[in-house]
């Protein structure tokens, strides 16, 4: 061992490289000037020998064994500055020439960091996780993650022999950031991030910011560009600002498709030549479904899809709602660019593209985001705070700047890099309220006493603002099952700022009076028309969504009161009649609109053969003739959210249980007459009209066509003059059983 050498090097700090605790690996590894010239240091565990090719050079210089750990140095006597390469003969004799990882500086700026410090650099996607790139005309990738409490962080992976003493990251000063620039890795390549706790604990941990990962029950994330697909759906991003126009006398349609990517559709499980399942097997690839899925949705008429959480989660039957990969859209269906063709060839089909989003909480995997650096860095550390009980995850500390920063990013990244046309929020419910699914004394309340999340209720303010302003036409929605004020209400009159919230009390109200015999429904007829008194109070979307068709509620056909299931279809039928003219935008959950009688379960294909039998196929034929009428008449959407455009005519036939409203816009002429029996029994009845003129019946839920008894108003009504309902016009019509009819006026 060369003396002279040996007395130039830190040897207590080239411990800590060779026992892996080195948090400033910059400091020791790579060329540093020293008395005379430079010192060249390099830790490679699997080297046999080593050498220094400098550029320009012919002759590489040997580099000495200092530590038989795999550090190596060597002292080059030169007054400037070189570039060189490592030319490494490894213990099973390969030999690679290799630029030195610790030759590159960050790239971040101090602004990039500071702003991420602070919770507000909200394009840190760009540089966060793995990012390929080309530095000083080197290829390789750049690796960076936030783990401030971290002794050490290094990158592993199918490059490094998942060795965790290869490449130990440099720390970015004092913000937490770990960074690496690794040489030769490439597009493909498999990696995680081995984080040794203070305790000197080491962990394996996916890329938080990883834009693609490993199908499950693999773990690894996976390096990917993201930047090469070429999008060409610029008609419907020029045009998105009026086809979702959330205007208050210009509101658009909007009729939703919700599903679940890996049930809509399945294949049979594949076997390999040993008998064993091949993982992945049964599901389509983002551009099958696209092809098969914009074809159903146009020909059943509806406007956008919702689709259940593509982000990568582990559990198949957490549907999506355990997110361990909240940049990396599943690899169970493709790849990145995959997804990306998903969406826009629906654009292109003119279908609107909405995405299930989990801010609230995720899962304790232990390669995902809990106790990611050894400490409770994403979640609380007081379990009352941090924690769900009932679902098992952890809660996001909203009030961690880098956290937030983290989730309004993700939010973003969905918007910017996937043109997706809407986050709809899952949970939110569970964020605003600390004591949500918990019981006395599984709660810490706020510093006013009070159970409302100040933190959670910020950060949705902040994520809101930011959202809209950087995608005014791309849409907010929140699933919030509570009364909590101005949900949809503007941010400066103290609102949350979303553009839509579920209507969750609809949804269960109307359901548990469909769900009565029609004999008794009078009983419970306020909870048909309770929903117009609040009705305005926020911008609702009337749901029948995935959570009322699973764990034993049956599906929406099942829930249905009948002997026949011509009896449970006629009651359907007439709920559906009711929900479309009802204000408000709309979302039905896929299966139902041809009357799935099993419960959805996502291991297993929606029941397409159940169209083989007429009572199915009518039932499709029914939503997709009341999908149309819906889109075919503005009275149904365009002042869904102005009191003008709704109006009753008969709210109080309790003992019928039937309701008459008018659906309008600013025109007269537009104006149509709805009439919902909800007992079979057919009516001979006088209701009152708001014009004098002609009324043709132009939909009638009880046809023949759909499965009904065909008891209906062929012919168009005259109005005559005759005081009914409050109103001077009157018509006598026939009211079909347990239906929906509507008429149209003329003058």
């Amino acid at each position: 061992m060369d003396k002279n050498l040996y007395d130039l090097m830190d040897w207590a700090a080239i411990e800590e490289i060779t026992y892996s605790e080195c948090d400033r690996p910059k400091k020791i590894l790579g060329s540093h000037r020293v008395d005379g010239g430079f010192l060249v240091q390099a830790f490679i565990p699997s080297a046999k020998e080593m050498a220094l090719l400098i550029d320009g050079n012919k002759n590489p210089v040997a580099m000495q064994c200092m530590d038989e750990a795999g550090f190596f140095a060597c002292f080059v006597g030169r007054k400037q500055e070189f570039k060189y390469k490592f030319i490494v003969k490894y213990d099973n004799e390969v030999e690679q020439t290799i630029s030195d990882p610790y030759s590159f500086d960050s790239i971040y700026s101090e602004e990039d960091l500071s702003k991420f410090d602070a919770g507000i650099n909200y394009e840190i996607y760009e540089k966060m996780g793995a990012k390929p790139m080309t530095i000083s005309g080197v290829e390789g990738v750049n690796f960076s993650v936030w783990a401030p409490e971290a002794m050490r962080v290094s990158v592993v992976g199918d490059f490094n022999l998942w060795d965790g003493r290869r490449h130990q990251m440099e720390r970015l000063g004092d913000f937490g950031v770990f960074e690496i620039f690794i040489p030769g890795v490439s597009v493909g390549s498999l990696y995680k991030f081995e984080i040794k706790t203070k305790k000197g604990e080491p962990m394996l941990k996916s890329d938080p910011y990883a834009f693609y990962s490993e199908l499950r029950p693999n773990t690894a994330s996976i390096v990917a560009d993201i930047s090469g697909f070429e999008w060409s759906d610029e008609d419907w991003m020029k045009d998105r600002e009026n086809i979702q126009s959330t205007k208050i006398n210009e509101s658009a349609a909007m009729n939703i498709y919700e599903l679940h990517l890996g049930s809509w559709i399945r294949k049979e499980m594949q076997y390999d030549e040993n008998g064993e399942e091949v993982n992945g097997s049964v599901f389509y690839n983002y551009r099958e479904i696209a092809h098969k899925l914009s074809v159903y949705v146009k020909k059943m008429n509806y406007t956008h899809v919702e689709i259940m959480p593509v982000m990568e989660h582990p559990l198949d039957a957490s549907w999506g709602y355990q997110v361990t990969g909240y940049y990396s859209p599943t690899s169970r269906y493709g790849t990145p660019d995959d997804f990306m063709y998903f969406i826009n060839y629906l654009h292109k089909k003119g279908i609107g593209v909405i995405l299930d989003w989990v801010p609230a909480h995720f899962p304790r995997d232990l390669h995902g985001l809990g106790c990611f650096d050894g400490s409770h860095l994403y979640e609380h550390a007081d379990p009352r705070q941090g924690a769900h009980p009932h679902w098992g995850t952890l809660i996001y500390n909203y009030a961690r700047p880098q956290v937030s920063n983290f989730l309004i990013s993700n939010a973003l990244f969905w918007a910017d890099k996937y043109h997706v046309d809407g986050i709809r929020m899952d949970a939110v419910a569970s964020m605003l309220y600390l004591d949500y699914g918990k019981n006395s004394g599984e709660w810490v309340a706020n510093i006013y006493g009070g159970n409302e999340n100040l933190d959670a209720i910020e950060f949705l303010k902040h994520l809101n603002s930011i959202y809209k302003k950087k995608n005014p036409s791309s849409l907010l929605i929140a699933e919030e099952s509570t009364a909590w004020p101005k949900v949809s209400g503007d941010l400066n009159d103290g609102g949350l700022g979303f553009d839509y919230k579920w209507n969750m009390g609809w949804m269960n109200d109307f359901l548990e009076f469909m769900k009565l015999d029609p004999y008794f429904r009078s009983g419970d007829y306020n909870a048909l028309t309770f929903s117009i008194f609040y009705h305005y109070s926020e911008n609702f979307i009337l749901v029948l969504s995935h959570d009322e068709v699973v764990h034993g509620k049956a599906t929406l056909a099942g829930k249905m009161p009948g002997a026949t299931q011509e009896e449970k279809f006629a009651n359907l039928r007439a709920a559906y009649g009711y929900m479309m003219t009802h204000p408000g935008k709309k979302l039905l959950f896929m299966g139902q609109e041809f009357g799935q009688m099993n419960e959805w379960n996502e291991n297993v294909s929606l029941e397409w053969n159940l169209l083989d039998y007429d009572i199915h196929s009518k039932m499709q034929k029914y939503s997709k003739a009341l999908n149309k009428l819906y889109l075919d008449y503005p009275a149904l959407y365009k002042l869904d959210y102005n009191p003008d455009g709704f109006e009753w005519i008969n709210c109080t036939s309790k003992d019928e249980s039937t309701v008459v409203f008018l659906r309008k816009t600013e025109n007269e002429e537009d104006t149509l007459v709805v009439v919902c029996n909800f007992t079979p029994v057919v009516y001979e009845r006088e209701i009152g009209v708001p014009f004098k003129g002609t009324y043709t019946e132009i939909f009638n839920s009880d046809d023949k066509k759909y499965g009904g008894s065909g008891v209906g108003n062929k012919r168009a009504k005259k109005s005559v003059k005759k005081k009914v309902d409050g109103r001077e016009n009157s018509l006598k019509i026939k009211v079909p059983p347990m239906a929906t009819i509507v008429f149209k006026w003329a003058k």
